[in-house]
């Protein structure tokens, strides 16, 4: 198949890496040096057993408009940067493209062929003018929750620290021949990719643990293994996700594991930075509103108390503000 990476950093580098080794036509998107030296050397994926690999069967780009149609499109870029770049999406569609949405948080789409009383309400933290809705058709939309932990390391250089699942959902629950087809092409990839006819429940099991994890790591400067390991730390953890919990449950979600279990989930993970502190290190905004702003709104929306998330929603956008200003 033809795939088309957007926003191909640590995770979508990776997601791409493995595509083109299985024989996918993968198209890149990427800027700056990153793409230089993926355009120049091709890309090297370190991976986690300590092998490294060089694929240079890949194109890479900038212009959108110049990778002409695809049969996947792949959103790896980071939530805040969806806006951006919905626009030019357009270039890529054929009349059967599908687009998969790998981003951490709520997701734009979350409503969307979903019976709920909340069926046509628009997440303002996520997509506030209503631009990425616009442009990507929901008919087109496979939702994705991403496992692995990936980082990059130096332009053209990704190396895959632990993970290798992206579970895969119709929005509808459908198990569909396209989303069938998606899941056989990321497993002969080597990457596990369970079709669920539940996303939104895995995707919030995803997120309970980041909206806490993230933040707080960032505000810290810590690890996921020091975040848990620390009593206060664990403890503001646990409150942010008990209120979370509340919330999700309000709108139907089920949750597979405990609250402690996702805990030692995250613990297990080790001596891991965030993607969150990842960006607030490199001076570049984070995905705080769709992590964790997100679902202050719909704590809002459900009339569910959310002191502990506002606090640490408030501080981290007052120290992004302060090191991207």
């Amino acid at each position: 198949m033809k795939i088309c990476i957007v926003g191909a950093g640590a995770i979508g580098g990776y997601i791409g890496a493995k595509l083109a080794q299985a024989g996918e036509q993968v198209t890149l998107i990427a800027r700056g040096a990153h793409l230089q030296a993926i355009q120049q050397q091709g890309l090297t994926l370190r991976n986690a057993d300590g092998t490294e690999e060089l694929i240079k069967d890949v194109v890479a780009t900038q212009d959108i408009s110049t990778a002409g149609t695809q049969d996947v499109v792949i959103l790896a870029l980071k939530a805040q940067s969806m806006p951006g770049v919905a626009p030019s999406l357009s270039a890529l569609y054929d009349t059967e493209t599908i687009v998969v949405t790998a981003q951490n948080g709520i997701p734009w789409w979350y409503f969307r062929k979903l019976e709920s009383p909340y069926a046509d309400y628009q997440i303002q933290s996520v997509d506030p003018q209503g631009i990425i809705e616009a442009n990507i058709p929901v008919d087109r939309v496979i939702g994705c929750v991403v496992y692995p932990a990936a980082e990059l390391v130096a332009p053209g250089i990704v190396q895959h620290i632990e993970g290798d699942r992206f579970s895969l959902g119709e929005l509808d629950g459908a198990k569909t021949p396209r989303i069938q087809q998606l899941s056989q092409s990321f497993r002969q990839a080597g990457i596990k990719a369970p079709v669920r006819n539940q996303i939104r429940n895995e995707l919030w099991v995803k997120l309970w643990g980041n909206l806490a994890f993230n933040p707080i790591s960032a505000l810290t400067r810590c690890t996921l293994e020091e975040i848990c390991q620390y009593p206060l730390t664990r403890e503001l953890a646990k409150n942010m996700m008990l209120e979370a919990q509340a919330i999700a449950e309000k709108l139907g979600v089920e949750f597979g594991i405990s609250l402690e279990q996702r805990i030692e989930g995250a613990e297990k993970v080790g001596a891991h930075k965030t993607s969150m502190l990842q960006d607030i290190e490199a001076h570049r905004p984070t995905e705080v509103d769709a992590i964790v702003g997100a679902v202050a709104e719909l704590g809002k929306l459900t009339k569910t108390p959310t002191p502990y998330i506002d606090a640490i929603y408030a501080s981290v956008k007052l120290l992004e503000k302060t090191l991207t200003c």
